[in-house]
This record gives structure tokens, C-alpha cells and sequence, in this order.
């Protein structure tokens, strides 16, 4: 964090100083096993546990102070009367402080992560890059996010999630940013929205709030997210297929291993990238971080080879394993859309090309009313896509199964399993060398722990 002392903390939160003036110059965590020398612990108050309980074991571990809504004994503090609130002026106040910081956010139904983690890699070229680590996008990981900043840090890079309306644009007041990135509206969390209008409301209050002298990067190719266009006060740039965009994608073919190459074309020229990311659907992230890079100013040039140099960021997404035994896993169950689903399936056939496929998938969570519509669609397109088995884990992704079943004339390729250690017990049991296995399915539904399972007892290799 840019180093403070407890009273300048007390005067940005408007809280009351207790204690000694300590400096406050190591990383900020709301967990105080993550605390460190120097450190600010954030007090937070949770469902199930009170983080002024946990002052003594962050003060252990080298914090220096605390932000909590109460004084207490292990350390200094700052008292607020909301810690929610404290936080975010704490992190406004990092934001205000650092006026050569160029602030970038990023929303949409599917994709933030690992166009998150392109433009990241890209711009790091240019200077200090912070960037959002895992998918912290929330209330509580973008002000952690912010607390990383250093004097130094020329880029901050923000994911920005929506639980409900409102969301983002209380984000972007946090951290107002000059340029925002909307990927697409999908149906994620159409289960607490509504529906897919409201989920396009939500995502277009990134674009609302910029200011008249930032930059809307939007997808082309979605007609919910071109049309915010219309809403936004700030200069509009457009990437995707789509003719129209100012940024796009031309010749896209995928090699053996399903990565893709293309002609990045824009105003500045044409060049060839050559992804090393699994997958067609990395084409439209690759565009909207070459989209936002050219907007700092960086060469075309220096644009494509930095995305050609760009590796999985990330775990759990598109994370490729050669096992031991000659079979490819690729791990990509960190969370799950119907469009992440129908993106990954896709990559999957590409990277099964002659070989035996496998699609090992699980319920797609926050779907509300459309969720067995959704999961049977996602069985009857693995079908389509002509996978070779489909293996179905846990109840709320039964549907999948029995729309794959419905779907031509699959039997025996389609199984359903009443969870991990199950699905565990039939990849053991009939996977054989050659074979490409993919894991999709939820966070909470956690088979992104069935693969690293399934990596642990063997001598296997990342693919880059």
C-alpha cells in the first residue's frame, strides 16, 4: 500500500484515532493469517465470524494497526461506524492520491478473469501493473485490490461483479475508472436478476459513470452491450467480428491444441497474433485488452507480440495438464455460465481433434427459473459437438444428462454421477491414454477440485 500513518487513515475514513500513530506501510487484508509486517487488518464483521476477534493473531503475524468499528487492545486502530464504508474511503482516498493512475475496469457475464489477466499481462509492459487477483470484483476485493497500489503503479486493472442493480456503480465510485471494458450479458445470476435485461442494466453502469474524457470498450458482437453506446458520456471504441468494430479479428484459425491464431486488424494496421490461451472464445478477450492497450498509447506492434507472449494468469480456468499417462486434462471448473459452458465444450472438440473426448461437467449455479432449461441445452450440445463421453456430476446438473440422452442417439456415452468421488472413481477406472478430459462446472460445485485431484497422482506438466 502507498504508505500512511494511522492519523492520516482516521482523517480519509473520518474515523477516531486510538492508539499510537503507527506507519502503516505493508498489504492490507481483511484475513489475519494473510496479515504481514506492516500490515492494516480490516475488522470486518461477518455471517458467521467477528473479525475483532482475530486482532491478537494479526498483530502475531507483523500488523501494525486495525480499521474496526470498536477500539481494542492488540493494536492501534481507527474506529468507524461502518467498516464497509471506511474501507472504501481508505481505497477512493489511494485512488485520489495517485492522479497519473489509469484506472481500468471490467464487467460482463463470462470472461472478466482472463481478459482481465490479458490486458494485465499486456500493459505490464508499460509500467507497474496492479491487478485483480482471483475474482476478487466485489465490494470488499476492489478496495483490496486498490490497497495494492504502490507510488509506482502506472495501471490498476479492476474486475467489477453485479449481485444486483447498483452494484458496479457503487463500485465505480470507489474506483472511478477512465476506461471501461463490458465483454457480454449472458444468463449469469439471471437467477437474482431476473432477467437478461436487468443483467444489461446492471453491466451498463460501468459505461454510465465514466467521465465525458474516458473510453467505453464494447463488444461489437453482442447487440446488448453495443447498444450501450447510447448510454455512455464517454468516447465509444468497438471490438469483435462484427464489421463495425474499431478492433477486430480477421483469417481466426485454431492449431492442434485448439489455440488461436488471427489477424488483429485496427486503424493503426494489421498484425498477427498468435494466442497461447485454449480456446476460440480467447479471441474476444484478446481484442478488448488490444482495444484498451492501444488506448494507453501503446504501439500495435508491441500490442500483439505481448498478447502472443500472454499465458493462463489464472487457475482453474483453461488450465491445461498433460498427465503422466498420456491424457490431456483441462481444468476449468473455477465457475460456469451457459456461455462459459458453450465456449468451453467448443474448445474442448478443438483440442480433441482424432482423440477421444471427455466432458466432465457440473450444475451451473444462479440460474433460477431457466436453470434444467440451461443445463438440458448444455447436455443436447455435447451431443452436437459430437463429444465422446459426457459425464454428469451431482443432482442440479441432472438435466444435462437427460437432454444429452434426449438428443440423437446417445446411450451409454452420457453418465450421471451423484458427485466428485464418484466421477473420481469412473475416470480412474476408464480413461485411456490419449484421451482429453474437460472439468466445467460452478465454483461451489467444486470440481476444480476433482482435477487437481486427478493431476496429484501423476507427474504432469502445464501447457503453455
Amino acid at each position: 500500500m502507498i504508505p500512511l500513518r494511522l492519523t492520516d487513515i482516521a482523517r480519509v475514513t473520518g474515523g477516531v484515532h486510538h492508539g499510537e500513530d503507527v506507519l502503516v506501510d505493508g498489504p492490507v487484508v481483511t484475513d489475519s493469517r494473510e496479515a504481514a509486517t506492516g500490515s492494516l487488518y480490516v475488522a470486518r464483521v461477518g455471517e458467521a465470524a467477528d473479525g475483532h476477534a482475530f486482532t491478537g493473531g494479526a498483530r502475531d503475524r507483523g500488523a501494525v494497526a486495525a480499521l474496526t468499528t470498536r477500539p481494542v487492545d492488540e493494536l492501534p486502530c481507527v474506529v468507524v461506524p461502518d467498516i464497509q464504508d471506511g474501507f472504501a474511503a481508505l481505497a477512493r482516498h489511494l485512488i485520489d492520491a495517485s492522479p497519473e493512475l489509469t484506472v481500468i475496469g471490467i464487467t460482463g457475464s463470462s470472461g472478466k478473469t482472463s481478459t482481465k489477466d490479458l490486458i494485465a499481462a499486456v500493459l505490464s509492459r508499460r509500467g507497474e501493473t496492479v491487478a485483480t487477483e482471483a475474482s476478487f470484483n466485489g465490494e470488499v476485493g476492489v478496495p483490496l485490490t486498490i490497497c495494492r497500489i504502490t507510488p509506482t503503479t502506472r495501471t490498476l486493472v479492476l474486475e467489477m461483479g453485479a449481485r444486483g442493480i447498483g452494484h458496479i456503480a457503487y463500485l465505480t465510485q470507489v474506483a472511478p475508472p477512465r476506461i471501461g471494458v463490458v465483454l457480454n450479458v449472458g444468463t449469469a445470476h439471471v437467477g437474482e436478476f431476473g432477467s437478461r435485461e436487468a443483467i444489461g442494466r446492471a453491466k451498463s453502469e460501468l459505461v454510465r459513470e465514466l467521465p465525458a474524457d474516458g473510453v467505453a470498450v464494447l463488444n461489437a458482437d453482442d447487440p446488448v452491450v453495443a447498444a450501450m453506446a447510447e448510454v455512455t458520456p464517454a468516447r465509444v471504441v468497438r471490438f469483435g467480428s462484427a464489421p463495425a468494430a474499431d478492433v477486430r479479428a480477421e483469417d481466426v484459425v485454431l492449431d492442434d491444441a485448439g489455440r488461436a491464431a488471427f489477424t488483429l486488424v485496427t486503424a493503426q494496421g494489421r498484425v498477427p497474433v498468435q494466442l497461447g490461451l485454449y480456446g476460440e472464445h480467447h479471441v474476444s478477450n484478446a481484442l478488448a485488452a488490444a482495444a484498451v492497450a492501444l488506448e494507453t498509447g501503446m504501439p500495435l506492434a508491441d500490442v500483439a507480440e505481448a498478447l502472443t507472449a500472454a499465458r493462463p494468469a489464472s487457475r482453474h480456468r483453461m488450465e491445461v495438464h498433460e498427465l503422466a499417462d498420456g491424457v490431456t486434462l483441462v481444468n476449468d471448473a473455477y465457475n460456469a455460465n451457459p456461455d462459459s459452458m458453450r465456449a468451453a465444450l467448443k474448445a474442448l472438440v478443438a483440442m480433441g481433434r482424432g482423440r477421444r473426448t471427455w466432458a466432465v461437467l457440473g450444475e451451473m449455479l444462479e440460474l433460477g427459473e431457466e436453470s434444467t432449461v440451461e443445463h438440458d441445452a448444455v447436455g443436447r450440445l455435447a451431443v452436437r459437438l459430437n463429444v465422446s463421453r459426457l459425464v454428469v456430476v451431482g443432482e442440479g446438473a441432472r438435466a444435462m444428462d437427460s437432454g444429452a440422452r434426449q438428443e440423437g442417439s446417445w446411450g451409454q456415452e452420457s453418465t450421471w454421477v451423484p458427485d466428485a468421488d464418484a466421477a473420481y472413481a469412473l475416470l480412474q477406472r476408464e480413461l485411456e491414454p490419449g484421451d482429453v478430459v474437460l472439468l466445467k462446472s460452478s465454483n461451489a460445485a467444486g470440481l476444480r477440485w476433482l482435477g487437481d485431484r486427478l493431476v496429484g497422482g501423476t507427474d504432469s506438466e502445464v501447457s503453455s
